[in-house]
């Protein structure tokens, strides 16, 4: 597989916040998102090909219990998207017969057989799509693959999800309803909507109408708390 990164760190987004986690990010996707927070992983893939021993090496080594730090037992697949590269379904498996907890972080456009404890599956609304001053070529190609109503319905039905919805804008909301409404089989409890930023000031302004907004419409506020603890960088 294609890795750009393989980390320890805190969950900062979704049920498991908080939660002490290797990271596994793959490098690659089908999608370039105008807001992406790790372009080096899409609009300008970084990384190297490992050997799923030597990413099991990895993980295992950071998992470790260390001086002060307890062992980790959750790792989180992520991206770009993971889901594009059919090795993650041994790399999976793996990681589960070790005793992992396994997160799968991916946009819902790709169908992968893959095992794990947690689908996190993040939908692309139209506030993704790239500027016309930022990629006019990649246009098109984003919008016609950031919605799969197959594989998101595949998923829902077959895994446990959580559905995250990045916020730019009150008008988001509504396109999130609309979104809810095609896919009756996403129960609303599982959906999180999150502001979408990489400053702490900036999360914080969009929380201020974004969380009563959840809480008046029976959603979960999801916010981005590695931004808040750490910045925009990587290795977090």
């Amino acid at each position: 597989m294609r890795i750009a990164e393989i980390f320890r760190s805190v969950q900062g987004e979704g049920r498991l916040t908080g939660t002490a986690s290797v990271f596994v990010r793959t490098a690659g996707c089908n999608l370039r998102c105008r807001f992406c927070d790790t372009p080096y992983a899409s609009w300008a893939p970084e990384g190297v090909e490992l050997p799923l021993d030597e990413i099991l090496t990895r993980v295992a080594d950071l998992a470790e219990a260390a001086e002060r730090r307890p062992a980790a037992r959750h790792v989180v697949v992520t991206g770009g998207e993971p889901m594009l590269d059919s090795e993650i379904v041994p790399l999976a498996a793996a990681l589960r017969r070790r005793g992992m907890h396994v997160t799968i972080e991916t946009a819902g456009t790709r169908y992968l057989p893959v095992e794990c404890d947690l689908m996190s599956v993040n939908p692309k609304l139209a506030n993704s799509t790239p500027a016309a001053e930022q990629a006019p070529q990649w246009i098109g190609p984003h919008e016609a693959g950031r919605e799969a109503p197959d594989v998101i319905r595949r998923l829902a039905a077959e895994y446990d999800c959580q559905f995250k919805f990045v916020i730019d804008r009150p008008a988001d909301c509504a396109e999130v309803e609309g979104y809810l409404a095609r896919f009756p089989e996403i129960d609303r409890g599982r959906v999180m909507l999150m502001p979408q930023g990489t400053r702490a000031e900036e999360l914080a302004e969009k929380a201020s109408w974004l969380e009563p907004y959840c809480l008046e419409h029976g959603l979960a506020f999801c916010p981005r708390r590695h931004i808040e603890w750490f910045g925009s960088q990587r290795g977090t």
